[in-house]
């Protein structure tokens, strides 16, 4: 079983930066802890394969639930460091330049990570 607690920023140049537009507001877009989510949804798609391997293999129904809501937390987790991302880093600017449009995405985004 993995650990899919935070890991934490990345700390100075941990994050990369690249100028396309993000959505309406045009700013650079920061990726803080892109290593960190990489790393979790790798380990999560690994935790799958492991997953699916345990039902063709006819293991456990309950064994085999218990090791999906593993995956399924982190995804979720991965999910969270990426809102705290985007809110620290778009969110931020987008009020700093009054981006209503931008803050109306955050808002549809949100409720769609939360179904």
């Amino acid at each position: 079983m993995h650990n899919y607690g935070d890991q934490g920023a990345e700390g100075p140049g941990g994050g990369h930066e690249h100028p396309h537009s993000h959505g309406r507001g045009g700013h650079p877009h920061v990726h803080t802890n892109k290593k960190a989510v990489l790393g979790r949804l790798k380990r999560a798609s690994g935790h799958l394969q492991s997953i699916i391997r345990m039902i063709e293999a006819d293991r456990d129904c309950a064994e085999v639930l218990v090791q999906l809501a593993a995956v399924r937390a982190a995804i979720n987790n991965a999910g969270k460091v990426l809102l705290r991302d985007h809110i620290a880093e778009c969110i931020s600017e987008a009020v700093a330049h009054d981006d209503k449009d931008k803050i109306a995405d955050l808002s549809k985004a949100i409720e769609q990570f939360m179904k």
